[in-house]
């Protein structure tokens, strides 16, 4: 999901779904090079996960403010504009190469067609009939678990309840998330894909983003902490304990209390980034090629593994050569379903949104730039 949208502009949003998609890409790029993987790859997912729950719920927030509820049809709509013309259109292309390579079976396709890639996976393994390339897409299955599930859940939580409240409930299955993982993981020893691909272990990254939406909002809500406090105090201990979290190589240890962290280290990360975009380095997160990278980065995400897989055959495994030439490769074909789909799709989705509609206003739509007064 973009983080521009008529009316609403969050500053430095795109440029940390830039981040995430280079700390995949590159995570990518050494595994085809055949080199240990130093680059956490892992926890790009996780940024885009909590990127996702703060913008859907920030844009929920704003609808139900302004009308009393959310309309989830229109909700479905703009999701599958956003979503579906790029997906399907990978997909296919993947799966026709798969049919030509005798590579992909029939039921393995549709349940990557129905957003079940994650547990296909799980299930199968790595080596799952899929179409080629397409492994990435069990993170995307996660995601429309959640885009499934969470308007109907945010209208019932919100039914005589304040936001504070709502976001107490979501901290609070966070939590249930966590011991689960735990469960899972001490008491059965299942396998790392069990937690860390399926949905019912990895919900909590994109719940987080969203109690970030509800309670403490940067892009809305004022704030009782100092600029000084977020700044030199808050941000760089969350970054040291992404980097202390990201360090830890206990198995047991990642697969449960580590996702939990790192979501709780995005709070203040996000926080500043968004309230302070101009401050220090967080002004590398808006540099245009930066964000432009941020705008193509769904794209990116879809088409890399198969650019990757091209590279390797013209380059071979020099991981120099071979991530130079994917990533040339990957721009131009993300950039032309960019420009060809995603921004043309883009302007018709407007046209179903909730936050621009009658009586939507500056004071409920952040604008560029907007930092609210602390």
């Amino acid at each position: 999901m973009t983080s521009t949208h008529r009316g609403l502009y969050i500053p430095s949003l795109d440029g940390l779904r830039c981040i995430a998609i280079l700390l995949v890409f590159l995570s990518h790029a050494m595994m085809a090079a055949g080199v240990p993987r130093v680059v956490p790859g892992h926890f790009g997912v996780t940024l885009f996960f909590f990127l996702s729950g703060y913008l859907i719920t920030t844009l929920m927030r704003q609808e139900t403010e302004r009308t009393g509820t959310v309309n989830i049809r229109l909700f479905y709509v703009r999701r599958a504009l956003r979503i579906f013309p790029t997906f399907y259109l990978v997909l296919i292309a993947a799966a026709l190469y798969g049919w030509y390579a005798d590579l992909v079976e029939p039921w393995f396709l549709v349940g990557q067609i129905f957003h079940l890639t994650n547990y296909e996976i799980i299930w199968a393994g790595w080596k799952a009939p899929i179409a080629p390339f397409t492994d990435v897409y069990w993170s995307l299955a996660v995601e429309e678990h959640f885009y499934l599930a969470f308007p109907a859940l945010f209208l019932f939580l919100s039914r005589g309840k304040s936001r504070d409240q709502v976001a107490a409930w979501l901290m609070g299955a966070c939590g249930l998330v966590l011991l689960w993982r735990c469960v899972l993981v001490f008491w059965f020893d299942v396998p790392y894909d069990r937690t860390y691909m399926a949905t019912d272990t990895r919900i909590d990254a994109i719940l987080f983003g969203c109690v970030l939406a509800l309670r403490g909002n940067p892009a809305l809500d004022p704030t009782l902490i100092s600029e000084s406090t977020w700044k030199w105090r808050l941000f760089p201990l969350s970054v040291c304990g992404l980097l202390v979290s990201l360090a830890i190589p206990d198995r047991e240890f990642r697969e449960t209390f580590g996702y939990t962290i790192q979501g709780l280290c995005l709070f203040p990360i996000f926080i500043t980034a968004v309230r302070y975009p101009e401050w220090g380095v967080l002004r590398l997160l808006n540099l245009k090629p930066v964000k432009w990278i941020g705008l193509l980065s769904y794209a990116i995400y879809l088409t890399h593994p198969a650019m990757l897989a091209l590279s390797k055959e013209i380059v071979g495994r020099s991981l120099g050569s071979l991530a130079l030439t994917a990533a040339v490769l990957t721009v131009a074909a993300s950039a032309a379903l960019y420009y060809g789909i995603e921004r043309p799709l883009g302007r018709v989705r407007q046209r179903f949104s909730a936050t621009t509609g009658p009586g939507a206003n500056a004071a409920t739509s952040p604008v560029a730039g907007y930092r609210p007064t602390p």
